[in-house]
């Protein structure tokens, strides 16, 4: 659990703990008479201000806390299919959304956010499901598609395209 979700939960627990003790307080001071009715619904709507506080600054931390995991979460699976396409050179997309657990589309759109971001070089035939890893360097000069042979276009920032066999060049 990361430090947002946790500070929320304390904020939220404390500020149920303080609601419990200024009513406990409110309703023991009413039954020995020591405070009027009207008085007792004044300290509750002050002791209401800290106790709103508290609960509600206590919820927006938990749920960023969430919204941080999630990202963090997302960063750590990218980082993942970064070290395995590095590591074994090419890979299968289907092995690759297996090993992650995760979905073909999933990994292609981690792949895209990878290229633009500028951290992934290499290419992919979406045919034969493979996904190669690649030196920025042996693709700057490319011309020819190296699995059909067949000339390629620029399909985006940092995308080639071969329009014959739509195999995808990453560039960095």
């Amino acid at each position: 659990m990361n430090s947002g979700k946790l500070v929320g939960i304390i904020l939220i627990v404390v500020g149920f703990g303080v609601a419990v003790i200024a009513g406990l307080w409110l309703a023991t001071q009413v039954s020995v008479g020591e405070l009027q009715s009207g008085g007792a619904l004044i300290g509750a709507g002050l002791a209401f201000i800290p106790v709103a506080l508290l609960v509600g600054f206590g919820i927006y931390l938990f749920v960023q806390g969430g919204k941080e995991a999630e990202s963090e979460s997302e960063m750590q699976k990218q980082r993942q299919l970064l070290d395995i396409v590095k590591s074994r050179g090419q890979v299968p997309v289907s092995d690759l959304a297996l090993e992650m657990k995760t979905s073909v589309d999933s990994v292609k759109s981690m792949v895209h956010q990878l290229v633009g971001l500028q951290v992934f070089s290499g290419y992919i035939n979406w045919d034969k499901g493979v996904l190669y890893s690649s030196d920025a360097s042996n693709l700057r000069g490319l011309e020819k598609c190296k699995n059909c042979g067949g000339d390629i276009k620029l399909a985006g920032k940092g995308v080639v395209v071969c329009p014959f066999c739509g195999t995808e060049y990453f560039l960095t």
